[in-house]
């Protein structure tokens, strides 16, 4: 059986361009926090969704990779792909690809990592998506991840689809429409 797919296609576009689209806050003060956000985005992903984590060295994004990978039933290690630059996991439900673009030099090389592919057959998580923005779909969910005086904190932004699966309420506060 095929995994359950967004009715969209796997094309970039301008996050403008979303009729739909949501900003919010999550303050991430402890381990515990990041693993209620990386549940609640792990409760949303289907096949073809992408998840890009934005952020400096240390700011957080392969912790919360690895609790949305938690969260979807991975047991094993969830290292960071720096060197492998892709890993991928099969979940109970999912099939999910760990991408780091930190080593990549030009967007095109995500055709021979197979991003097209691992969106086609599942969902990505893509650290460092700076180095290749125009690669990702259209629906992305963006977190911005950022060392603050109590820990981290994301930013997010993303359709609208997806303010219902996070467990910041600030996130309902600030949903824009338009």
């Amino acid at each position: 059986m095929l995994p359950l797919q967004r009715n969209r296609a796997l094309k970039p576009m301008d996050m403008a361009e979303n009729q739909q689209t949501f900003r919010g806050t999550c303050p991430l003060p402890d381990l515990g926090a990041t693993a209620r956000l990386g549940a609640g985005i792990a409760a949303g992903l289907r096949a073809g969704d992408a998840v890009a984590l934005w952020g400096d060295l240390g700011a957080g994004k392969t912790t919360l990779a690895r609790a949305i990978l938690q969260a979807l039933g991975v047991e094993e290690d969830v290292p960071s792909p720096t060197f492998t630059i892709v890993q991928a996991y099969d979940t109970p439900g999912l099939a999910v690809a760990h991408f780091d673009l930190y080593r990549i030099r030009q967007a095109r090389e995500l055709d021979e990592l197979g991003l097209d592919d691992a969106l086609a057959q599942g969902a990505v998580l893509v650290e460092w998506p700076e180095r290749a923005p125009e690669r990702l779909p259209a629906d992305t969910l963006h977190v911005r991840l950022s060392l603050a005086q109590d820990g981290r904190l994301a930013r997010l932004t993303g359709p609208s689809l997806w303010q219902d699966v996070t467990p910041c309420a600030s996130f309902r506060a600030n949903a824009m429409h338009g």
